[in-house]
């Protein structure tokens, strides 16, 4: 029994917050930032459902697909629950444009959205669908959850090298369908602890065609665990905080008070952010930076001697990469996001393609680029410095990037970046219908009409 372990007990307390919530409860302006974080879930999942990452998986796992059960987003092809959850959950990563926990880095709705969204349409005949207000509510819940055992394992698990996405993801994917199942407190319990032992994901892999597999694997085995508890495969009782346990494995040290600080009162969904930019999230203030430069002293490249970017360490770590050959190599390169930003004025998926990082044009300014860290300088700001050829020296500084909590992207913006992504890459999408769906979902009685809009018609 539960009383005989000694000590806090953490898991326990998540479990019974969620079993225990209602979603009548949700205050409203937490029920609006999961419709923001659908929306750009969805915007993302589009752009992403044709990377050749995505197709290729497809190509793997449909002759292994179970029961026709869930749409893949993008495709005609309809796999099992688990397979579609994968999917969807890795096209809505794939192209480093989903959404930012502030300040865990977790990009929070792909493994949780990809496992809620493949779940809702799995119907067994008798049973009652899902309705918009109860996936609102599981979301909200499961972007909590991640993004709480998220904050307990942080700084440290990310700079280890644990793709924090991928292990803190598949904890709320693992909540948000144990929701939608009616687990009760034990059986959450047991559903958090399949969850930390399926957990995987390695920043090494950034910028490889493997990346999104672990957001996958995070939906996919996110549904698996709460399954397996619903059935009775019982887990330790403290998975995360124990001894042994996720958050003591993976951190060094892990802050266990995080986990359950503020529970139900402060949401972390709160503290998400949407990219402006399709890119690793410490790149965007040198992005801002360089397109203000350019946009005030009208720069065209050939005016360019020099570009010094200043930045905090985790730049340098993450993002100084010169020698980048690929699009998804780019995605984290200063040199080359610098680069196409001064030459376009502009940063879009376009730009982080293989045919861009080949230009002439853009090796030879990305050849000019030179990084430095500088501790006093936040990760959300940068400065940038560009030396002209006829001697001058110009410079501008960014305390806060477009798209984070003091700059974030509104509604408007939101749905601008949908209607883009939708019209590049699945022209075919009616992207009005679908942002209606979306700021509607919680008067909806099923998703299934919500993912109907988000499947090819047939030919």
């Amino acid at each position: 029994m539960a009383e005989s372990i000694p000590g806090p007990m953490p898991t326990r307390e998540l479990a019974r917050f969620v079993v225990a919530a209602r979603a009548e409860d949700l205050p409203d302006i937490v029920r609006h930032e999961a419709k923001r974080s659908l929306l750009n879930f969805f915007a993302t999942a589009l752009s992403g459902c044709g990377d050749p990452a995505i197709v290729q998986a497809l190509r793997v796992l449909d002759p292994l697909s179970g029961p026709r059960q869930a749409t893949v987003i993008g495709h005609r092809e309809r796999l099992d629950a688990l397979n579609a959850g994968f999917l969807n959950a890795a096209s809505a990563n794939v192209e480093d444009f989903d959404d930012t926990h502030i300040p865990t880095i977790i990009h929070p709705t792909a493994p949780v959205a990809g496992a809620l969204l493949a779940w809702a349409e799995r119907r067994p005949p008798g049973t009652q669908p899902v309705t918009g207000a109860a996936l609102l509510h599981a979301l909200a819940l499961g972007i909590d959850i991640e993004c709480r055992v998220g904050n307990a394992v942080s700084p440290s698990h990310y700079r280890r090298g644990w793709h924090i996405t991928s292990t803190c993801g598949v904890f709320g994917a693992a909540a948000a369908i144990g929701k939608l199942l009616g687990l009760d407190e034990t059986g959450m319990v047991w559903a958090l602890g399949n969850a930390s032992v399926q957990a995987g994901g390695l920043v090494e892999s950034l910028g490889s065609m493997s990346k999104s597999i672990s957001v996958g694997n995070a939906a996919r085995n996110g549904i698996a665990a709460a399954l397996f508890a619903e059935q009775g495969v019982a887990a330790a009782e403290r998975s995360i905080e124990g001894e042994r346990g996720f958050a003591s494995v993976t951190a060094d040290p892990p802050d266990l008070g995080a986990l359950t600080r503020d529970l139900g009162t402060v949401w972390e969904i709160r503290h998400n952010t949407y990219k402006p930019y399709p890119c690793g999230v410490v790149l965007f203030p040198v992005i801002d930076a360089c397109v203000a430069l350019r946009e005030r002293y009208r720069l065209a490249p050939e005016q360019i001697a020099r570009i010094a970017v200043k930045g905090h360490p985790l730049l340098r770590e993450r993002a100084d990469r010169p020698g980048v050959t690929t699009g998804r190599e780019a995605k984290v390169s200063l040199q080359h996001s610098v680069a196409v930003a001064f030459i376009d004025g502009a940063v879009g998926v376009r730009h982080y393609t293989d045919r861009c990082v080949a230009e002439p044009a853009v090796l030879a300014l990305r050849a000019k680029v030179a990084m430095a860290e500088d501790p006093a300088i936040g990760v959300e700001a940068a400065e940038v410095t560009v030396h002209t050829a006829d001697g001058r020296s110009l410079t501008e500084r960014v305390t806060q990037a477009r798209g984070g909590l003091e700059r974030p992207l509104s509604d408007t913006e939101l749905e601008a970046k949908l209607r883009t992504l939708a019209a590049d890459a699945t022209p075919w999408c009616d992207a009005a219908r679908l942002i209606d769906a979306v700021w509607t979902l919680d008067r909806t009685a099923a998703v299934d009409p919500l993912m109907a809009l988000v499947t090819p018609p047939a030919r």
